[in-house]
């Protein structure tokens, strides 16, 4: 095998509807510039997750149509078309506080390169609680809600409760000790009273972009 780093699903944006991401952390600047070369070679955007400027520089210098989302830590390669049915329509991206939003760009990044429209609604958490209820109209007509939150990690269940959508809990890893890095707000999630909750992983924002996107387009 030429390659034995790396074997990139090139057609999983045929048989899903959603592509493979080139997960940047751990993996050297070479190996990266590889792998988005292969993908780039079917016509497939590419995206990257968990860059750096570093890998950005190198990436951008040879391929010059590479942006970087600085704050969503990605870096993205041409555009999805868009759906009709989801241009209709929106994804609303949520954040508890500030601290959330690197998380939260990575979802809703994530969104718009696949052709959704997004509405981000930020710092909204449940400390000042007031400051979500400004926001409701916006909130119901999504046709799904990504949420991330730190700390204890309760805004999912007061969205759910709210909204007749699908809410994509993100767990994110903000908060002083026993936070855990994120663990305490999973567990808060996972045992959500609101039945429309669901939940990835901490600091998951690139598959809560996905399934949001699943989910958007159905």
């Amino acid at each position: 095998m030429k390659y034995k780093f790396a074997r990139p699903d090139i057609e999983r944006y045929k048989r899903q509807g959603f592509p493979e991401a080139i997960y940047c952390s751990g993996k050297t600047t070479e190996q990266v510039l590889n792998i988005v070369g292969r993908i780039k070679k079917t016509g497939v955007p590419v995206i990257c997750t968990r860059a750096d400027e570093n890998i950005y520089r190198s990436v951008k210098k040879k391929y010059p149509g590479a942006k970087y989302h600085k704050s969503a830590r990605l870096i993205t390669i041409g555009q999805y078309p868009k759906a009709g049915k989801v241009s209709k329509s929106y994804i609303c991206v949520v954040t508890a506080g500030t601290a959330d939003i690197p998380v939260a760009e990575e979802s809703a990044v994530t969104c718009e390169i696949l052709g959704d429209k997004v509405e981000r609604i930020y710092d909204v958490g449940v400390a000042g609680i007031h400051r979500l209820f400004e926001h409701e109209e916006k909130l119901v007509n999504a046709s799904c809600v990504v949420v991330c939150a730190g700390m204890e990690g309760a805004l999912p269940s007061i969205v759910g409760g709210l909204v007749p959508c699908v809410v994509i809990g993100v767990p994110t890893s903000v908060g002083y000790g026993t936070n855990l890095g994120g663990f305490s707000a999973l567990l808060t999630m996972l045992n959500s009273c609101a039945a429309n909750v669901c939940v990835v992983n901490i600091d998951d924002g690139f598959g809560a972009g996905i399934s949001a996107h699943l989910i958007g387009v159905r």
